[in-house]
């Protein structure tokens, strides 16, 4: 219903900007409707909706073609202006440190938490990557499919399956693999005698592989317990790893490869992140460089 709104909302701005012009619809061409989507941006329309009103009018004018009432389709070269690059969102190291290390007591859901956040933080996974983690490596069976990522604490490694069903082991740090064996342990006892089978390395209070959403809430939940001040999902531990290896270490290599980017150009956004980091970091610290309150913030060049 309000897709078939916006798009009646779309058509009708495109039939506005033709009858101003005096231009039959089939008639427009590639150079008007350039100057249409110009019009839009200069009234403060979003990239975003520029992209969605453009596609609207694409396939107006494909329906068109189609039953010959147009010669041709005269947006199918036009583009909408470019979006802005979006920054991940990371925490401050010692935010993230506070949320890996808080539990808040020691029943098996409550250390599960703290190995999740802690394996989240350490070898920056993502979310589908975490919850499809067995707590060993299993074989391929007639019932059972070979596993797409395993924990491997006596080498310290977990290995998973990424986008692009690409393959990657990824180092993981002592306090992840501390809480990783406090939490078997408590899984051990979770099991026993209801699913001794279960192969999820994370698993919910009914002995199921956790899901997606239940993490994400877990997450967030234990954020706003210690305080936190902005909703922290799991993807935001991936960003904080990234960032604050970035940060210490100066290897975009290295940071392409724990994260599991095929293309470095994905692993340079962090870059960014840093710099405005560091930009942070010079303005309150240098005597020449702080600002007054209310004055724009510096942009990079």
């Amino acid at each position: 219903m309000h897709t078939r709104a916006a798009y009646a909302r779309d058509i009708g701005q495109l039939e506005a900007f033709a009858q101003a012009d005096r231009a039959p619809l089939a008639e427009l061409t590639a150079a008007a409707v350039r100057r249409y989507a110009a019009r839009l941006h200069g009234a403060g329309l979003a990239p975003a909706s520029i992209a969605r009103t453009l596609s609207a009018w694409r396939s107006f004018f494909r329906w068109l073609s189609a039953r010959g009432a147009a010669p041709a389709n005269p947006v199918s070269s036009v583009r909408a202006p470019r979006r802005p690059a979006r920054l991940p969102k990371a925490l401050a190291p010692d935010q993230a440190i506070a949320l890996a290390a808080h539990a808040t007591d020691d029943s098996a859901p409550a250390l599960r938490d703290r190995a999740i956040v802690e394996l989240l933080y350490s070898s920056g996974l993502r979310l589908a990557e975490l919850v499809a983690l067995d707590w060993r490596f299993f074989s391929a069976t007639a019932t059972e499919p070979r596993s797409k990522g395993w924990i491997d604490l006596a080498n310290t490694e977990v290995t998973v399956t990424g986008k692009g069903n690409k393959q990657r082991s990824v180092p993981v740090g002592a306090p992840a693999v501390a809480a990783l064996r406090s939490w078997l342990a408590a899984r051990e006892h979770m099991l026993a005698g209801r699913a001794a089978e279960e192969r999820a390395l994370f698993v919910s209070s009914r002995c199921q592989r956790i899901a997606p959403r239940s993490v994400q809430a877990r997450v967030a939940a234990l954020a706003l317990r210690i305080g936190l001040p902005q909703h922290v999902h799991p993807h935001m531990l991936r960003h904080s790893m990234a960032s604050h290896v970035l940060q210490s270490s100066g290897d975009l290599r290295a940071v392409q490869e724990l994260l599991g980017h095929a293309s470095i150009a994905a692993t340079q956004i962090y870059t960014k992140l840093d710099w405005q980091h560091l930009a942070k970091v010079y303005d309150a610290a240098h005597p020449r460089a702080r600002r007054k309150a209310g004055t724009a913030s510096r942009g990079k060049p």
